[in-house]
């Protein structure tokens, strides 16, 4: 199981292995549900896809499909547009709730809410980004291998 603890900017994972910490970046726009709003949501969610199992790190991923280019500083001057960065693993977040993250226009999946990899100059430990958890490639990657489609994760305000 995984809990975000959006307060303290950090993914908890739970596993019979063990416990481990990670310093992520959610919304900078804040919590909230509604479809357009760039706000991480809330609530209780499972993981619906895992994807980008194999490729190397800092691979760009646009559409959820790998475009072939690996992160670099140089590639990110040459597409300043490109604002949230997707590299490495993508982890399609689904909501369980009814009316609250899950159907209509405030459907996570919908919303394309992923855990996923970021630049290494990515500031973590604050809000940042555009509605998703992101985090560090590294710690991404070793998330990525211990979690399984339908895990459950928990994202909560405090």
């Amino acid at each position: 199981m995984i809990t975000i603890h959006i307060a303290s900017q950090e993914l908890v994972l739970n596993i019979p292995k063990g416990r481990r910490m990670y310093s992520i970046s959610s919304g900078a726009n804040g919590t909230g549900q509604q479809n357009g709003s760039y706000q991480t949501p809330l609530g209780e969610h499972v993981i619906r896809a895992c994807i980008g199992e194999g490729l190397p790190e800092n691979a760009v991923l646009v559409g959820r499909r790998f475009t072939g280019e690996i992160y670099s500083s140089e590639l990110c001057s040459h597409f300043p547009e490109r604002r949230d960065w997707v590299l490495s693993r993508i982890l399609w977040l689904s909501g369980l709730e009814a009316g609250f993250n899950r159907h209509g226009s405030v459907d996570t999946m919908r919303r394309y809410i992923y855990i996923h990899g970021s630049p290494d100059t990515a500031e973590m430990g604050k809000p940042g980004s555009r509605g998703c958890i992101r985090m560090h490639n590294s710690d991404i990657l070793d998330l990525f291998p211990q979690v399984s489609l339908g895990m459950h994760v928990t994202i909560l305000e405090n």
